[in-house]
């Protein structure tokens, strides 16, 4: 990891080693200050070192908070970080589909030991959602060779419906399988690319990548392994084998939890238990039956109930017990000449850059000014003893680009436009609603690009504005077209 040498100065601290002597127990709180800008990140980086056999939840207020921590955490340990995402609105029904699967991902990840880390939300963590009540037992495992009534493609295509994936007639996203003769394709969660799956008679054959663009197999696989995910329409009709739970219920017995800004995370947890009730009253009086809000969420005491049995951290609480020797860093404000009199004086700095592009313009600026600058971005910075740590970004008074990568691809849209038929209505993120007329092949360069052909509304503009360019008359098979140069 780039930032190791933080770690290492984090865990050098006096108040590191306390606080790994005094660690609370189950049902123990321990306030913490002291901790600025991205240290909080930092010491939770350091006992995932520290306590390797031990999981981690931090909680937060806001998805944005959460996203600003996993960004972080993933800087300082990689993909043993990973997000459990709240649902996008209050309603009865189950998380979106790829909500729901980067839910069973990350407790998959959990309960096997790959993840370390878990950063959710306090309506998340408060949220009950469907699990296999055995997880393992719930996955779908295909190799070449296997042959058995149960993984025949009839059966396969059964149990990933009955898993929750849309069936449909190409596969273009996660969450999808199709079938055509004796082949399968399935783009699981769980799966790092997507599969294609032959059978000859109830004999697997052939097990291969295929690529979402132009549905071409790929290279041969050994194994699928395809993790069930759950949504509202399933509910009652094939739930037998699952549970509706909360994270906290799921969470081994000795997991630490981070409550991030206690106060702030408590108000949600409120906050999202009336909405839901607001939520459910308009649903009622649009004719629905949705289920009991305690079906839904925790109820905020229940909620309280089950943070209080953990053991947990509370960095930012009014009354903390032990302090951590970190300072919030001097402003620069984009002052330049502030800036190089930081770096000039005590203690020594680091600046964290977002890039290598940034990381060059600051060598640039600073000229021969002492400062150590290394690409490795973190959100807020911070002054250690002996160490200063400044970000490019809170420098230049840049907001962080937190841009998280999907998880998962999808296809182009020359793909995807295969569900679209010519005549149908189409939202263009910046031209707007328009008409589907095709897909069509352009000359770009020297090579050729294919396209989505979009018509809109006519454009009437008045032929005597200044400035206006007039269109151009092409006759065409004995009447007249008029094209507007772009």
């Amino acid at each position: 990891m780039p930032l190791e040498f933080l770690l290492d100065r984090f865990d050098e601290l006096p108040a590191t080693g306390a606080l790994l002597e005094g660690l609370p127990v189950a049902g123990k709180r321990l306030p913490l200050a002291g901790l600025p800008g991205s240290s909080p990140a930092l010491l939770v980086a350091v006992l995932t070192r520290r306590l390797p056999q031990r999981l981690f939840a931090v909680v937060t207020a806001t998805p944005a908070d959460a996203e600003r921590w996993l960004a972080d955490l993933q800087q300082l340990v990689g993909e043993r970080a990973v997000l459990y995402p709240q649902r996008e609105g209050l309603g009865a029904d189950e998380p979106h589909v790829e909500i729901a699967g980067e839910r069973i991902e990350t407790i998959a990840a959990l309960l096997s030991g790959r993840a370390r880390v878990v950063v959710t939300t306090a309506r998340a963590s408060a949220e009950r959602t469907g699990v296999p009540r055995v997880l393992e037992a719930s996955r779908l495992e295909l190799a070449t060779g296997d042959r058995s009534p149960v993984v025949g493609l009839t059966d396969v295509a059964q149990r990933l419906a009955d898993m929750g994936y849309e069936r449909v007639p190409g596969v273009t996203e996660v969450g999808q399988f199709s079938v055509r003769g004796g082949i399968l394709d399935v783009y699981g969660f769980g799966m790092a690319a997507p599969a294609r799956v032959e059978w000859w008679g109830d004999e697997i054959v052939s097990l291969r990548g295929f690529d979402l663009d132009t549905q071409r197999s790929a290279e041969p696989i050994d194994r699928v392994s395809v993790l069930p995910i759950r949504t509202g329409e399933g509910w009652g009709k094939r739930d037998e084998g699952w549970v509706r739970t909360s994270l906290l219920d799921l969470l081994p017995a000795d997991t630490l939890l981070v409550v991030d800004q206690e106060a702030a995370v408590e108000r949600e947890v409120e906050r999202a238990w009336a909405d839901a009730a607001h939520h459910l009253d308009v649903a009622r009086r649009l004719g629905e039956e949705p289920s009991p809000r305690e079906e839904l969420l925790l109820d905020p005491a229940a909620w309280r109930a089950r943070l209080a049995a953990r053991a947990r951290l509370a960095p930012g609480a009014a009354d903390a017990a032990q302090r951590f020797p970190v300072l919030p860093p001097e402003a620069v404000d984009r002052d330049l000449r502030r800036l190089r009199q930081l770096v000039a004086g005590e203690p020594a700095t680091v600046i964290l850059c977002d890039n290598e592009g940034q990381l060059e313009r600051l060598e640039e600026l600073l000229g021969a000014n002492r400062a150590t600058l290394v690409v490795g971005a973190l959100d807020g910075g911070f002054v250690l003893p002996g160490l200063r740590v400044l970000t490019d970004h809170e420098i230049f008074r840049r907001a962080r680009r937190l841009r998280r990568p999907r998880r998962y691809r999808t296809a182009a849209p020359a793909a995807a436009a295969g569900a679209l038929r010519p005549g149908d209505y189409v939202v263009h993120l910046e031209h707007g609603i328009g008409i589907y007329r095709g897909l069509q092949t352009i000359t770009v360069g020297e090579g050729t690009l294919d396209v989505a052909a979009v018509e809109y509304g006519l454009v009437r503009a008045p032929p005597d504005r200044p400035g206006l360019r007039l269109p151009r008359r092409h006759a065409v098979a004995g009447g007249a077209r008029v094209l507007f140069p772009l």
